[in-house]
């Protein structure tokens, strides 16, 4: 069957391997063919402007897991700060793998520590990916139709569904048109819908966070671009777009590849190519970072709730060790 071939190829180690490789060899090939001009623009990136992308990042993934923080305690399952933390970005290291579903599957099984069920740590973590899609696309339609005609003219496809996804933030409407797409992959609908006020509060969340990462694009691209409201505009709206494009080619993990191909394209109307290519690694590295900080503060957490769990069990409850004698 021609389905049950394409999910073969998509669970192909070597399929990953190989996009992963063409990814960074297409990278590592733009690197070395314009070395000369690379290594200038590499330069003119100053200390604080990388520094201060790193924590518009950061921002950005907390608003991000707020968003989906409160879309769960709306479906009945509240969390407590420090447990959304270690569930969420943990589980968003599973984004690395590709297809869409993998991060989603590893915050269900991290969820059941706290005794969310898993079908309604399931239905927030979808919920909060299209959320987090929709409010992207709608960035990048209302932004760079005013700041880049080669952008809109190059990605119309993902530009057209602006209107679709404004309709889609209906709880009732995301409701049906997430639950047709688990009926045509065999799965349970989604467990309810969220409240209106409920996705009030993730699009707030969800709106903030975009703000940040628009401003961690800009503080790469000013240096090359300039500063004003108009380069804000099309560094918030080019990542978005590039970040649906990556999001949306589910097959090559986290995005890599395809999100710095459309951030390239973008900016090719206001920087020359070596300088776009920086920006996009440049933002690629920042983005990493930011997830591997948050994991690495989730990892910690986790072992402080393991010490305190620990601590208060009596000394005579708690395992002891066996001594083997030396011979």
């Amino acid at each position: 069957m021609p389905g049950s071939r394409v999910t073969r190829l998509r669970e192909s180690p070597w399929l990953r391997a190989g996009l992963l490789a063409l990814a960074v060899g297409l990278a590592v090939y733009g690197l070395a063919s314009r070395w000369t001009q690379v290594h200038a623009d590499l330069a003119k990136l100053a200390g604080y402007d990388v520094a201060g992308a790193e924590l518009c990042v950061l921002a950005g993934l907390g608003c991000m897991m707020l968003a989906w923080r409160a879309l769960l305690a709306d479906l009945g399952s509240p969390l407590p700060l420090s447990a959304a933390i270690r569930v969420m970005f943990i589980g968003q290291l599973g984004k690395y793998v590709p297809g869409a579903v993998w991060a989603v599957a590893a915050q269900v099984e991290l969820a059941r520590d706290y005794e969310v069920p898993r079908r309604r740590s399931a239905t927030a973590g979808l919920i909060a990916m299209a959320t987090t899609l929709v409010v992207a696309l709608i960035v990048a339609g209302v932004m760079l139709p005013l700041t880049s005609a080669s952008a809109a003219r190059h990605y119309w496809w993902v530009l057209a569904i602006t209107p679709l996804a404004v309709a889609c933030l209906y709880p009732k409407v995301f409701k049906f048109g997430l639950d047709l797409v688990l009926k045509v992959a065999h799965r349970p609908p989604l467990e309810k819908s969220v409240s209106v006020g409920g996705m009030a509060r993730a699009l707030a969340w969800t709106t903030l966070g975009w703000l940040c990462y628009g401003a961690h694009a800009w503080l790469l691209i000013s240096e090359f671009a300039g500063h004003g409201g108009r380069v804000f505009a099309l560094s918030l709206g080019g990542y978005a777009l590039a970040w649906s494009v990556g999001f949306l080619i589910i097959f090559v993990p986290g995005g890599i590849g395809p999100r710095e191909i459309a951030l390239i394209a973008v900016l090719a109307p206001v920087m020359p190519a070596a300088s776009a290519l920086v920006v996009a690694l440049a933002s690629r590295v920042v983005m990493t970072a930011g997830d591997l900080v948050w994991a690495g503060i989730a990892l910690a957490i986790g072992r402080a709730r393991g010490s305190r769990l620990t601590a208060a069990v009596p000394a005579d409850k708690q395992p002891s060790t066996v001594q083997v004698p030396r011979p």
